[in-house]
């Protein structure tokens, strides 16, 4: 099968076309004939080394796909061969095919077409795992979203915007600001003029929101817990502006603040498992319905994954980017 392989630990050159043995499945395992892959920030990380293969993982990057189930042990289950799915996997999603846990994957969505659909999976499962899961963002709750143009940014904003709550998000100008506002938050933020901390506290009446997604850690982390609000919680995803912060542990004791961080790649397939379940019953007909749409700024060939990295780390995109293969 056709692939990209990460040659050495680099930039964005140093994802090469390759030919690869298409994948021995596993038990529990579907293997997928890919039609697309989706594009994330871990696969960036990979790729400069900074990301380490979780053991017995395919060392190719890729952590979303969509396509066609062409083989597995589906006894028992809603799928059989020939359905069209979007799966959630832990590498190798670069390829013509990729093995999926069964457990991890999902129908594409009715109406919307496969290369869509290979957007929604690493977003979908990691916003709704930490939000709603660590967070517990509950019903009438408000929810701060930073970097509100990444794909994370605009999967979060999306899902809790149609589940109903107030959503403030970050973004870095002010045409990014106005984006967010047009995926349902209620205010764009452009953090490089205002100050979100202020600007929260005034939208809320001086409460704070009660939960704020963080993407960038270090030192917006103090400045995140002064726009929390009593009892409010933070999910740290990522760490773009450092891992190291000094925060004020008296505020957190004071007013019952919570912290929390998580990684999804290394966890097992059952707690996956779960949070499918949940996107399922939860999540899926707010799609169907035309509610929440994956935001896909551009599509690439899968031989030019070096050009959709260089633009991923532009950081110049609004939503999702894609590899069709």
């Amino acid at each position: 099968m056709r692939a990209i392989e990460i040659t050495a630990p680099g930039g964005p050159e140093v994802l090469q076309p390759c030919a690869r043995t298409i994948p021995i499945i596993k038990e529990g395992e579907v293997l997928i004939k890919v039609q697309a892959a989706g594009i994330n920030r871990p696969d960036v990380l990979q790729r400069k080394g900074l990301y380490p293969v979780p053991p017995g993982a395919s060392d190719l990057p890729g952590l979303e796909v969509a396509g066609e189930i062409v083989d597995g042990d589906l006894d028992g289950s809603e799928f059989q061969k020939g359905d069209l799915v979007c799966a959630l996997v832990q590498g190798g999603g670069y390829a013509e095919y990729c093995a999926a846990p069964l457990a991890q994957c999902l129908p594409v969505p009715v109406g919307m077409p496969v290369l869509e659909a290979a957007a929604l999976p690493e977003t979908f499962f990691t916003v709704w795992t930490n939000v709603f899961d660590r967070a517990r963002l509950a019903p009438g709750e408000t929810l701060l979203v930073q970097g509100g143009t990444s794909g994370i940014g605009v999967t979060a904003i999306q899902i809790a915007a149609a589940l109903g709550h107030r959503v403030f998000a970050t973004a870095g100008s002010d045409d990014k600001a106005r984006a967010c506002e047009q995926l349902g938050a209620e205010r764009g933020i452009n953090y490089r003029t205002e100050d979100f901390t202020s600007v929260v506290k005034q939208l809320t009446e001086g409460k704070g929101v009660d939960v704020v997604l963080d993407m960038v850690s270090g030192d917006y982390l103090q400045r995140e817990l002064d726009c929390l609000a009593d009892d409010g919680r933070i999910a740290t995803i990522a760490t773009l502006g450092g891992s190291k912060a000094t925060i004020d542990m008296g505020q957190v004791l004071r007013r019952r603040l919570a912290i929390s961080g998580s990684t999804l790649r290394p966890r097992p397939v059952a707690f996956k498992a779960a949070i499918a379940a949940s996107l399922r019953a939860q999540v899926w007909p707010l799609i169907e319905a035309g509610r929440i749409r994956p935001v896909i700024h551009q599509v690439f060939p899968l031989e030019e994954a070096a050009a959709a990295h260089a633009l991923m780390e532009s950081s110049t995109h609004i939503g999702k980017i894609v590899l069709q293969i």
